[in-house]
């Protein structure tokens, strides 16, 4: 079979695939993107970041998302049974210029407006289309087969390629790249439910999150009255359910007395479904002519929302990585993805310090009891904005923050190390069987 030719290749139509090839379409090179799937369709994620707005404006979908998407102020912190008390943590009180201000998306349609203004702007995108194999071969080049949805098979040969598969991780799973996190195990069960009370006045499309004795739950308000409500929790909890799946999670959520009187007289309007272990990096990055963006390369945790941004900006700056490949020497991409790991790292490295101690006795104190010495408060605001890589302003006050926890684990030591004993995974493999079955 004489296979198509393209200059660039991506697998997969979420946020990251389709911001790489909308960009790299705009600089003129021929882009073929594969979505195993069909818009629209459901995914989890639903809350964005200030940092997000600057990628639509330069995608020239900005507006677009503003009519699908709910206002976003800030986000809000609750201790489990604390008189329904909570904190709010503004966006406006952000360090630098970070836009003052997010929205909650349904994935469905934002996924599905990120695909279309990728094939507006030239990117010869398919849907139903499943990658099954990919092949470097001796000039250099990647050649890809998938099926589409006739069952016939397609033959691609690419001079780039692009691994945005997310969860799938295409490359990384099929390589024995990806590497699970021992330190961070966890499940999500979730669902979306019409008729949850939401915040007073302005505050009514910030997230909310609250901790509890299991881990923490999300409520994240979208249009036409719904919710979208989920549970992230510790392995010894999930692999204790007995009942059903709908059940168990409403049951977890009424073990808090204040999400139990925003949620009186709510209906689910999907049934809940479940996630594994969300923890997860790959061993490599990129190779000779290949890169690796969003979740397909690595996943911390949904607890600052920061997926959806980080899969975006990588795929912008990923578009650099591709053009060093397609145009310059062999130095010069060398060059450019070193640049591109080092910026990588750095952005999830700055969530995933936060991520993993955020269910401590003293991370829920902090948050609980904030105190804006030295401006720190406001440097976790940024944080929580998505302003993660070159302000160091920012980056002076979240270390100066972990230094701050470090001394109160060090006068809390007792009640950090009981904390850590509850949540720790004592066997991924009793997590992984059969401990999420939705039957």
């Amino acid at each position: 079979m004489t296979p198509n030719t393209t200059d660039v290749l991506v697998i997969g139509g979420g946020p990251a695939g389709t911001t790489f090839g909308h960009l790299a379409a705009q600089r003129g090179w021929q882009v073929t993107l594969l979505e195993k799937d069909k818009h629209p369709r459901f995914h989890i994620g639903e809350s964005l970041l200030p940092m997000n707005l600057p990628i639509f404006e330069r995608l020239g979908i900005l507006d677009e998302v503003k009519d699908i998407g709910v206002p976003k102020l800030g986000a809000d912190f609750t201790i489990a049974n604390s008189n329904g008390r909570h904190e709010t943590f503004y966006f406006s009180k952000a360090l630098g210029e970070s836009p003052d201000h997010a929205f909650e998306v349904r994935r469905s349609e934002f996924d599905q407006l990120l695909f279309e203004h990728c094939k507006a702007a030239g990117v010869n995108a398919s849907e139903g289309t499943k990658v099954t194999h990919v092949e470097r071969l001796e000039s250099g080049s990647h050649r890809v087969t998938a099926v589409d949805t006739d069952g016939e098979e397609v033959i691609w040969e690419t001079r780039f390629l692009v691994d945005a598969s997310g969860r799938d991780t295409f490359m990384s799973s099929r390589n024995g790249w990806k590497k699970r996190n021992p330190k961070h195990a966890s499940a999500a069960v979730f669902a979306h439910y019409r008729g949850v009370k939401r915040r007073a006045g302005e505050n009514q499309g910030n997230i909310s999150l609250y901790w509890f004795d299991h881990g923490w739950i999300w409520m994240i308000p979208l249009r036409d009255d719904i919710m979208s409500i989920g549970a992230v929790c510790y392995p010894d909890y999930i692999k204790s359910r007995r009942e059903p799946l709908d059940e168990f999670l409403l049951n977890t959520l009424h073990r808090i007395i204040s999400i139990r009187g925003r949620m009186r007289g709510a209906e689910a309007v999907t049934p809940a479904q479940a996630t594994g272990n969300y923890s997860y990096l790959s061993d490599r990055m990129f190779g000779p002519g290949f890169l690796m963006i969003g979740d397909a390369f690595a996943f911390i945790d949904p607890v600052f929302s920061s997926g959806v941004y980080l899969a975006m900006n990588g795929a912008e700056r990923g578009v650099d990585v591709a053009e060093a490949w397609l145009t310059a020497s062999e130095g010069a991409y060398r060059k450019a993805c070193r640049k591109y790991e080092r910026e990588t790292h750095k952005g999830l490295a700055t969530f995933s310090w936060f991520i993993y101690r955020f269910t401590s006795p003293v991370m829920r104190y902090m948050f609980r009891k904030p105190r804006n010495t030295f401006r720190v408060v406001q440097g976790v605001v940024s944080m929580l904005a998505g302003d993660v890589y070159s302000n160091r302003a920012v980056r002076r006050r979240l270390l100066l923050f972990k230094t701050l926890y470090s001394v109160a684990c060090m006068f809390n030591w007792r009640s950090v190390r009981a904390a850590w004993k509850v949540r720790r995974p004592k066997n991924q493999a009793e997590l992984q069987e059969g401990a999420l079955s939705s039957e």
